[in-house]
Order: structure tokens, then C-alpha cells, then sequence
């Protein structure tokens, strides 16, 4: 039997790529919340992890950055900023309150870059878009983050964004259930903690 890896420190419940990268800073809201993107090293983690870059390309980029560890940290810094003004975007969309303009500009910036590496090829009868050489960009994995939330916005999806009934959670998911009704973003986790809270606060109360 092989070694069991240390776990992940990624979750992905958010039904898409741009809720799962907002979702990288874990208790948000709370008192203490904690980032789970440190190092460009995790960046890249969370790309392969989610399936927006392959193993190979991780691998060359991870390597490309030893080399480059001062435009790594840049990119870190970007990816960051990034993934902040997704979650601003996608917070306001759930709670029906005005986009931030700022945060949508930021967000235009990443969908045009991404645009600049994006092509149209055609293999078994069917045209897909294909990303420009992204083991030789150390952004790469921010193309696709940006390209999803752009087509979520414009999707017929949009509304059913939503954002986590948890006090401290605040992440963001897409509420695929048959009736659009559900609060957490995991059940198990945030769900169950509510319970065990409002169960607390009823015998204490009594």
C-alpha cells in the first residue's frame, strides 16, 4: 500500500472554477481568518487540484518560478487580488447588492489577459478553446479562474449563487439542488456546526 500524502488543504464545493479560487481563505469572516494561498508553491497546488492547469504544467511552472522566485511572488500578489475581487463580485451577486465597480474593472483586466492566451482549434469534429503555452506563464492558472467567473456572470446560472449561511464561512458555491434551497456550503462541515451551535445556545438559554 502506498504512503497517504499530508491532505489537502482545498476544499471544493463551490460548483465552479472561480467560487472554488474564491473560496482559498478559510473563516472569512470571523476573527481570525486564514489564507490558504501562502506561497506560490500552494498556487499551484490549487490549479492542478482543480483541474485548471495539468500535472505537467505544474511541474514547469513550479520550476520556472524557482528562477524566478521574485516574479512568483508577483504573480501570488495578482492571483490574491485576483480571487478577492471574484469573491466581492460574487458575495454582492448572492446578497443582491450593488457590483462593486472597482472590483469589476480588476476582473475585466483578467478575462482580456486571458483572451491574449486563448485560441480556437479544431480536433474530432469540434472546435474548443485551447490555452497558449501555459507551462511558460506563471499567471496561467488565473486564464481559466477569469474565463469561468466572466461566463458565470453572463450564465443562466448566476442565480443560483450563493454564499454560506455560516457566521464565519461566508464561502460561495452554485446551488445546484432541485430546489435551490440549500445554505451551506457543506453540509457536513458548516451544516453541522450550525446545528451543534443553535443546540448550545437552546440549552443554555433553557
Amino acid at each position: 500500500m502506498s504512503p497517504v500524502g499530508p491532505k489537502s488543504p482545498f476544499e471544493f464545493t463551490g460548483g465552479n472554477p472561480c467560487l472554488d479560487f474564491a473560496d482559498t481563505v478559510d473563516n472569512r469572516t470571523s476573527d481570525h481568518p486564514r489564507e490558504l494561498l501562502t506561497d506560490y508553491g500552494r498556487l499551484l497546488q490549487w490549479g492542478e487540484e482543480a483541474g485548471v492547469i495539468t500535472g505537467k504544467t505544474e511541474e514547469r511552472l513550479r520550476h520556472l518560478a524557482s528562477e524566478a522566485s521574485g516574479n512568483a511572488l508577483t504573480t501570488l500578489r495578482t492571483s490574491i487580488q485576483l480571487r478577492d475581487t471574484i469573491y466581492d463580485i460574487f458575495s454582492a451577486v448572492a446578497q443582491r447588492r450593488v457590483i462593486p465597480n472597482a472590483a469589476l474593472a480588476i476582473l475585466n483586466k483578467g478575462v482580456r489577459q486571458a483572451a491574449q492566451h486563448a485560441q480556437l482549434v479544431y480536433a474530432n469534429r469540434r472546435f474548443t478553446w485551447e490555452w497558449i503555452e501555459p507551462e511558460s506563464n506563471l499567471e496561467s492558472m488565473l486564464w481559466p479562474v477569469s474565463r469561468s467567473a466572466a461566463e458565470l456572470l453572463i450564465g443562466e446560472e448566476i442565480g443560483y449563487v450563493r454564499q454560506c449561511a455560516s457566521e464565519t464561512c461566508s464561502w460561495l458555491f452554485l446551488d445546484t439542488t432541485k430546489n435551490h434551497r440549500r445554505r451551506w456550503c457543506d453540509m457536513k462541515s458548516c451544516g453541522n456546526r450550525d446545528k451543534a451551535r443553535r443546540y448550545y445556545q437552546r440549552q443554555k438559554a433553557g
